[in-house]
């Protein structure tokens, strides 16, 4: 057994020797991270510039883009960095970073969809009161409210592991996951085996309640109006319903599969599954629930092709 006090930095022993290959995964990911960071800040942008996008839900959604940039910049570039380094080693100090933007990310994603699904209860449900119920103001006080409960689940749920003595360095992923470094500790208390169940109560349950109660009252409303009226409303929160889905699924998915499922099935399945909220979810936001908006894609036609 390693001495603690020795452990400076991990091993990320997933990566393995890829060979020659490694130019072309390292061109895929960094096409991928640029599609990415292109696609949420296009978005963010257009909606900055058009004052006609300057509504409760656009803003929102440029919160909900931010997000994606900075959980995907958490990995990608320790991903592409490491395409070319023979020891996969990672600094301590750089895997506590990677976690706090990583692990403040999914609460981020989740409270930001619980406000646009508030966000569009208030505009079917209650349309004559949406202006006073969603003001601009407002809309700031909530996307504030959502930075700071994402960095309190992250501080209640994982704040401990900060002051971890180590006996082992070597991770069997390509990112810090918290499991797999508690699982390297020198002692285990029952604060961290039970963290990530209190991790996932407040930053996916919680939030994921809180949307399920909006949408059901969405649903409740449009069995009550008009045909035309309803097909409006199921476009407009179908994309989001899709999302929350997609989001759900892949985190409890993950988290079965780090709490109960390590050593178990092909190391290649294991390693990438989990990883398949952090590939795909970052560039399905920004086309799911901007690019398809009508009013979104003509302010970027106007944007990038007429000139004034």
């Amino acid at each position: 057994m390693e001495n603690s006090s020795q452990i400076v930095s991990f091993v990320l022993a997933a990566y393995g020797n890829t060979g020659e290959l490694k130019y072309l995964y390292f061109s895929i990911i960094l096409l991928w991270y640029l599609s990415i960071c292109v696609a949420n800040t296009l978005l963010i942008v257009v909606i900055h510039v058009d004052r006609r996008l300057h509504e409760p839900m656009y803003i929102l959604l440029c919160n909900l883009c931010v997000n994606e940039i900075k959980v995907s910049t958490s990995l990608y570039p320790l991903l592409l960095s490491q395409m070319f380094s023979d020891s996969h080693e990672v600094t301590l100090p750089w895997c506590f970073l990677q976690m706090c933007f990583m692990y403040t990310s999914t609460p981020a994603e989740f409270c930001s969809l619980a406000a646009m699904a508030y966000d569009r209860y208030i505009a079917i449900c209650h349309p004559l009161h949406y202006n006073v119920f969603m003001n601009t103001e407002r809309v700031f006080v909530m996307i504030l409210l959502v930075w700071i409960y994402s960095f309190l689940s992250f501080i209640l749920s994982f704040s401990f592991i900060f002051s971890l003595k180590f006996c082992g360095n070597i991770i069997d992923n390509v990112y810090c996951n918290h499991q797999l470094m508690i699982k390297l500790s020198c002692s285990v208390s029952v604060h961290s085996n039970i963290s990530d169940i209190f991790f996932v109560i407040l930053s996916i349950f919680i939030p994921f309640n809180l949307i399920l109660v909006s949408y059901m009252k969405i649903l409740a409303v449009c069995q009550k109006t008009s045909r035309e009226n309803k097909q409006k409303a199921m476009t407009t929160c179908t994309p989001q319903i899709v999302s929350v889905s997609n989001l759900f699924v892949g985190c409890i998915f993950s988290f079965i599969d780090f709490r109960f499922l390590v050593g178990k099935g092909p190391d290649e399945v294991r390693v990438i599954l989990p990883m398949y909220l952090l590939i795909c979810q970052p560039i399905l936001t920004p086309f799911m629930y901007g690019f398809n908006l009508p009013k979104i894609r003509q302010s970027c036609k106007k944007l990038l092709f007429q000139r004034k």
